[in-house]
């Protein structure tokens, strides 16, 4: 997804591409003086700006016009050794640049504050200060406010603290204002009554910042605004029916706030709108069924994690243009229409486009009209509602979930009495449900004979396979009474650590673990964990947002003991006792003198979690979904991984996740990993155990299918799934991680086949459309790919360690680039035993035979089936990628088996 200042950042290097065409040198001494401070001060390169070179055609980012500086841009540029060491806010040669019209430093770190003298200095020629993720710290000089040239001012993406300066209303050339992902506090200027001259601002962006107050009413004033971007603020009291009033409004963001009441009806007069997302506040009351009718262009409409009832309006689903709908986790109710809705058109069949309706109280069949919905949007969830009657889609191979309804002949469906309770206290006519699989009874004499023999295979199939349970019983109870004499030999030693099966044994010192609060705090922090603050129902206790009396939004976990095992908590306190890691979820504090209920205590992460984050609602009028880009994908792997290297291998004895998908995985306001879900965290199994028992469960199964269906505690079973995570960030298809069906197997079998080492084109055919990569970068979600594939090897003795798999996403571009020797590159066959090598490209040579018949020339196949035990080499011709090998420094190769893992 673009910028919004890639249009002006094009306008500009436009500008700057034509000055050294037209000959142009610098001529003027005191930029030629402000350069060189500017590159003293900063530190940079000589390769970048390189003396006794004319800057305006050699020095890169440097951009001329009429013999002086009119643009500088240090994106991408690197400081020298001496310059990293002391990095700072140094730009004092920016007040010999008279001419200087843009100034961006996106992404190169400026620590430090910016300078009060900045905005005085700036002349009114100058019109572009992008300061995104520069490590900019402190408060908003009220200097700036008299650089009024400004048309763009971006200060995105850093801990600027403090409150917005009322002086920016000064700034009437302001076109765009990105003041996103800070900590500034207080209320937006009051009443905006400085900012409202800004007549032409068409995009401003104050979200994830601490802002408090209310939205002020004078937004509605500003004529030409076009995005407007509030969300994650704690901002409170209603949406102003001013924001109406906004004609060239096309997106508008409040979510995550805790903004109140009903909506206004004059919404609807938002005829430009394309993107509403008002999810996570406490909204409520009904949906007036005119909010809709004046909102033809909607296309993006999210209204998740609110308070409101009653049912859909119809003009709902007259909106032909919307191809995201999110109203989950409301009271609304009702049943839906019998037509097929205008939602259901078919441009609505694009990558990014849901509809989730899950965790309310719709009730009633879906038609078969109705149901063209769920098959032309790429996710789909009706969860935890009460429709009845039949499934509508049955063997979809998308993301439809259906789970926790009243359906008939379907699987995890609520039970007879809740779905009969439901139906009779509101008077509704209730089907009664089908037990799966049993047809009506048969009437001829034949049919009864064929039932009795019928019987009596039934009766012998499961005797012997009551046999079996107990001859694998047997085993077990034995593998499991060593194992505890292990255990108990490894206690003694004083290696301890948190058990899943034992939870009640783990020993605490509650001393290291945070702060102790009491439950009246932590009441008035959730509201009394009021269902508005209610985040989701996690695996062992309910979610609340809340913020403590200091003003730090946190996340309490609330466990009923009396419904998960006992004292499952001390399993994550014991894990913080450790340390708090910095790539696990920040932890805070508890309170457990309560003994049916125990709370802990986590920091907030404003990114939510990655299923989340992966494709997030856009501010661009254009698009409805926004896709994480490849280095935050990039960055969020490395993450994990980094997580998992300390579970794996910094913890004694190795600890093991059990639960690693993309829910699991938040992510802060800088987007790093913060591991959650850490409740199933457990000691590894026993290499003896593990062996005797896994094989003899694999009998009757394939590998991949125990992997995939059970939390097995071994560190292969955290690398399988870490591999689904990778797959989902290369290919962008969400719940990949999160599910364990036959369909979503099946998906992964696929696309495997079009990931291989010797071909780089074919990772075109799987990655997500909506990411936008160059040629180095294409090899890098090639590398991802190769080692997601490394992850999924049926057997977890071929899965590579975790600190392997982070050696490789930390420098992706070695696992698939050539290693010249001696100026060629040759292909090394890999050793079949004893080679960790072998073990991360094992999954390549069972599979060669299901890549599609144009991944590899014959030539190229041959060489792979020679290396592949033989141990000789082989060349695959001067354009084949079969050059290709990987590096030693990335793929080590330990000579003993114990580099491997079951």
């Amino acid at each position: 997804m673009p910028s919004p200042l890639a249009p002006f950042m094009l306008v500009l290097l436009a500008a700057g591409l034509f000055a050294p065409a037209l000959g142009q040198n610098l001529t003027s001494k005191a930029d030629l003086a402000g350069l060189y401070s500017l590159r003293a001060s900063l530190g940079l390169r000589a390769r970048d700006w390189p003396r006794r070179t004319d800057p305006c055609s050699a020095w890169t980012g440097v951009r001329c016009r009429a013999g002086r500086v009119v643009s500088l841009n240090l994106s991408g540029l690197r400081r020298t050794r001496l310059g990293r060491l002391n990095p700072r806010f140094a730009v004092d040669g920016l007040r010999k640049l008279s001419r200087l019209e843009s100034f961006n430093a996106t992404g190169f770190a400026l620590p430090g504050p910016i300078p009060d003298w900045l905005g005085r200095r700036l002349r009114p020629v100058f019109s572009t200060l992008d300061l995104s993720d520069a490590a900019i710290s402190g408060p908003i000089p009220y200097s700036l406010g008299s650089a009024t040239g400004l048309a763009v001012l971006s200060l995105a993406g850093n801990a600027i603290s403090g409150n917005i300066p009322p002086t920016l209303g000064q700034l009437g050339n302001l076109s765009v204002l990105d003041l996103s992902h800070n900590s500034l506090s207080g209320a937006i200027p009051a009443s905006l009554a400085s900012l409202a001259s800004l007549a032409n601002l068409s995009y401003l962006d104050l979200s994830s910042n601490f802002l408090t107050g209310p939205i002020p009413l004078a937004l509605g004033t500003l004529p030409k605004l076009n995005t407007l971007i509030l969300s994650n603020n704690s901002l409170t009291g209603s949406v102003p029916a001013q924001l109406g009033d906004l004609s060239f409004l096309a997106s508008l963001d409040l979510s995550f706030n805790s903004l109140a009441d009903a909506l206004p009806d004059d919404l609807r007069n938002l005829r430009s709108l394309r993107v509403l997302n008002l999810g996570s506040n406490s909204l409520s009351g009904l949906l007036a069924s005119s909010l809709f009718s004046g909102l033809s262009r909607l296309r993006s409409l999210t209204l998740s994690h609110n308070n409101f009832s009653g049912g859909l309006p119809d003009s709902l689903w007259s909106l032909s243009e919307l191809r995201f709908l999110d109203i989950s986790y409301n009271n609304l109710t009702g049943t839906l229409p019998d037509l097929v809705p205008a939602v259901a058109n078919a441009n609505a069949n694009a990558s990014g486009a849901g509809f989730n309706l899950s965790n309310n109280l719709f009730y009633g069949s879906i038609s078969s009209g109705f149901a063209v919905v769920f098959t032309r949007f790429s996710v789909a969830d009706i969860s935890d509602n009460y429709f009845q009657g039949a499934l509508p889609v049955h063997g979809s191979s998308k993301n439809f979930s259906f789970g926790s309804n009243c359906f008939r002949n379907a699987s995890n469906q609520r039970n007879l009495t809740d779905c009969q309770e439901f139906y009779l206290q509101r008077r509704l006519p209730y089907y009664g449900a089908v037990t799966p699989g049993i047809a009506p009874a048969p009437t001829s004499s034949s049919s009864g004979k064929s039932n009795r023999k019928l019987k009596y295979i039934l009766i012998g199939v499961i005797g012997g396979l009551l046999l079996i349970v107990i001859l694998v019983l047997v085993i077990v109870l034995c593998a499991m009474k060593c194992g505890g004499q292990k255990a108990e030999r490894r206690t003694s030693s004083g290696n301890a650590g948190p058990s899943g099966a034992q939870p009640s044994a783990v020993s605490v010192n509650l001393s290291a673990v945070g702060e102790a609060y009491t439950y009246e705090q932590l009441v008035r922090a959730t509201a009394d964990f009021s269902g508005k603050n209610l985040i989701k129902h996690g695996r062992s206790g309910d979610l609340y947002h809340g913020v403590l009396e200091n003003g730090i939004p946190v996340v309490v976990k609330r466990i009923n003991v009396r419904t998960v095992r006992k004292e499952a908590h001390a399993v994550e306190l014991d894990l913080f006792s450790r340390g708090l890691h910095e790539r696990l979820v920040p932890f805070l504090g508890h309170f457990l003198d309560n003994e049916n209920e125990k709370l802990l205590v986590y920091k907030y992460v404003p990114n939510g979690d990655l299923s989340n984050a992966l494709h997030r609602k856009s501010g661009e009028e254009e698009e409805g979904l926004q896709s994480l880009d490849w280095i935050k994908r990039l960055k969020i792997a490395i993450g994990v991984a980094e997580a998992l290297c300390y579970l794996h291998h910094e913890c004694i004895p190795p600890l093991v996740h059990r639960d690693i998908q993309a829910s699991s995985i938040l992510l802060d306001d800088k987007f790093e990993v913060r591991l959650g879900s850490l409740s199933d965290v457990c000691t590894q199994e026993g290499e003896g155990h593990q062996n005797v028992i896994t094989r003899i469960l694999r009998l009757s199964q394939t590998s991949e299918q125990v992997i995939s269906g059970s939390s097995t505690a071994t560190c292969a079973y955290d690398v399988y799934c870490l591999g689904k995570v990778l797959l989902e960030l290369v290919t962008g298809k969400l719940g990949i991680s999160g599910s364990n069906d036959a369909a979503t197997n099946e998906w992964i079998e696929q696309t495997l086949r079009y990931i291989n080492i010797y071909e780089k084109e074919l990772i075109a055919k799987i990655v997500d459309p909506s990411l936008i990569v160059d040629e180095d970068h294409l090899e890098e979600v090639w590398a991802m790919a190769i080692v997601a594939k490394s992850c999924l090897n049926p057997k977890p003795s071929k899965r590579p360690l975790m600190r392997y798999i982070l050696k490789a996403l930390e420098n992706p571009l070695k696992v698939v680039r050539e290693e010249n020797n001696s100026g060629s590159a040759k292909l090394r066959a890999t050793s079949s035993r004893g080679s960790w090598n072998a073990a991360f490209f094992g999954s390549w040579r069972h599979s060669s035979s299901d890549i599609v018949s144009v991944t590899a020339p014959p030539r190229e196949e041959q060489i792979l089936k020679r290396s592949g035990t033989s141990g000789s080499q082989g060349s695959g011709g001067e354009n084949s990628f079969s050059h290709k090998r990987p590096s030693r420094e990335i793929f080590p190769e330990p000579s003993g088996a114990h580099e491997t893992e079951d």
